[in-house]
């Protein structure tokens, strides 16, 4: 089976089918550096990083862009506000940025554009669309002329005479068409300009990523992706004047994730729920927001509490547990037992790449990943040996790699390991009490044992004891 990819613009699932055989052009737009990231950001950030990591598992090549909208109407108030240099309050943020996206183990991006580097491309695709007819110059502002696109509005699905009618035309009435938009804008007195055909000015923030797009990946692309709050306007306006540049499509698939919700709401600075990603860090593990993403559908609304994030966190120790090494002393695991691990091994395998070829369904896949959880546990409870769990052991390290999950996983076989001789001595000692008829103290032991996930069988040949794997 093929991978099947929504697409925003078609409305459906679709065959994975890429420009070039075996390679994936991915553009995802970037943060606007103006402030910390917040947890929003890494949300969206997770989600592509994901499907990245899935496509690189299937065999493609994926050359993954993620750009930095450094220069931006956000960045230079905020910068004089502040009384610094925009650009250096932007680098600040970038360096921020890319340290959160390493802590969260999200793999660097093949390309980091810039917009303030593209500014000769973006002054060449202005031009080239001037040259078409497609954007007209006004006072040293240069505006897209959206009418001349028959097809505006193709991915959000809106009417342009709709949207005209909801425009106030007071906003800017120099414009031919209240929705026109700008591609260039002139110089104003304390903002960062470069010199253009139409005097000084700075880019506006569409023509930025179609600049970034084409500079790094040509024409076309593979997968353009980001949050579904830039569907309109910035992906439609991006479409438009990619395509009527070029004269080709822009994206063959358009993926948008849903928003993070904080109690209910969505995150936003107007109500003041923001989470910077610093400030979840501090008290979060990385692989407990990971693992909210995995386990939601990605093109939905994601809420974000701390009760999901203690349900990550028990099932994060799920997983971990599955890593335990076999009982001291295993004997083995009956031929059924090991025909059971044997065969969910490939039932496991084959049920992930069926969950995540069907447009990634990575909560489907750790339903297959749970269930050779529950095998492997039962199995080392049946007395299967460390050679027989290895296999299962490395198939769930494996996969849970793929979906980007650290685990510390060598971590906890050190543990395991360290504590194994401490926790036979306490058995044996207890033993002993019992012998003595210190029936008080002993109980104290197997009370203390269990606390720490240890389970005692007491049997006419002695007491056995293993690690509880529900702890």
């Amino acid at each position: 089976m093929s991978i099947q990819i929504y697409n925003t613009l078609t409305r459906t699932k679709e065959p994975l089918e890429t420009i070039e055989p075996g390679k994936v052009r991915m553009y995802v737009c970037g943060p606007t550096v103006y402030n910390k990231a917040h947890i929003g950001h890494a949300m969206s950030a997770l989600v592509f990083d994901i499907i990245r990591r899935y496509l690189e598992y299937r065999g493609f090549n994926v050359q993954f862009a993620m750009n930095f909208t450094d220069v931006d109407d956000k960045i230079i108030r905020r910068a004089n506000e502040m009384g610094m240099d925009p650009f250096a309050l932007a680098e600040g943020y970038i360096q921020d940025f890319q340290k959160n996206m390493a802590d969260l183990n999200i793999k660097p991006a093949s390309f980091n554009p810039r917009a303030s580097k593209e500014i000769d491309q973006i002054i060449a695709i202005v031009q080239g669309l001037i040259d078409k007819g497609a954007a007209y110059p006004l006072e040293g502002d240069v505006y897209f002329r959206v009418r001349n696109d028959p097809n505006y509005g193709k991915l959000s699905g809106r009417n342009l005479d709709d949207m005209r009618a909801g425009v106030r035309k007071e906003a800017d009435d120099r414009k031919e068409d209240p929705m026109d938009f700008a591609l260039w804008k002139s110089a104003k007195p304390g903002e960062p300009a470069w010199d253009s055909p139409w005097g000084p000015g700075r880019p506006g923030w569409h023509i930025e990523c179609s600049a970034m797009n084409y500079h790094y990946f040509g024409d076309s692309i593979d997968i353009h992706g980001g949050g579904n709050d830039l569907i309109f306007p910035h992906h439609e306006n991006e479409i438009a004047q990619s395509e009527l540049f070029t004269g080709k499509p822009f994206a063959r698939y358009w993926v948008h994730n849903g928003m993070l919700q904080l109690r209910g709401e969505k995150m936003s600075k107007s109500i003041g729920n923001i989470i910077s990603i610093d400030e979840f860090l501090s008290h979060h593990s990385a692989d407990s927001f990971r693992y909210l993403i995995l386990n939601s559908a990605y093109r939905n609304p994601i809420v974000f509490n701390e009760d999901v994030l203690l349900q990550a966190e028990k099932a994060l120790d799920r997983i971990r547990f599955a890593f335990h090494p076999a009982a001291e002393g295993a004997k083995g695991a009956s031929e059924d037992v090991k025909q059971a691990l044997s065969q969910q091994i490939a039932a496991t395998r084959n049920g992930f790449e069926s969950s995540m070829d069907d447009d990634f369904n990575s909560a489907g896949a750790l339903g297959y990943i749970f269930e050779l959880i529950r095998v492997i546990n039962y199995s080392r409870d049946e007395g299967a040996t460390q050679a027989e769990l290895q296999p299962a052991q490395d198939l769930l390290l494996e996969l849970t790699s793929v979906l980007g999950l650290t685990l510390d996983v060598k971590s906890e076989k050190q543990q395991s390991a360290e504590a194994d001789p401490f926790v036979q001595l306490l058995v044996d000692l207890r033993l002993e009490l019992r012998k003595q008829k210190n029936w008080g103290l002993a109980d104290q032991i197997r009370n203390q044992l269990s606390e720490k996930g240890v389970v005692l069988e007491d049997t006419k040949d002695g007491t056995t004891w293993r690690w509880d794997r529900k702890n």
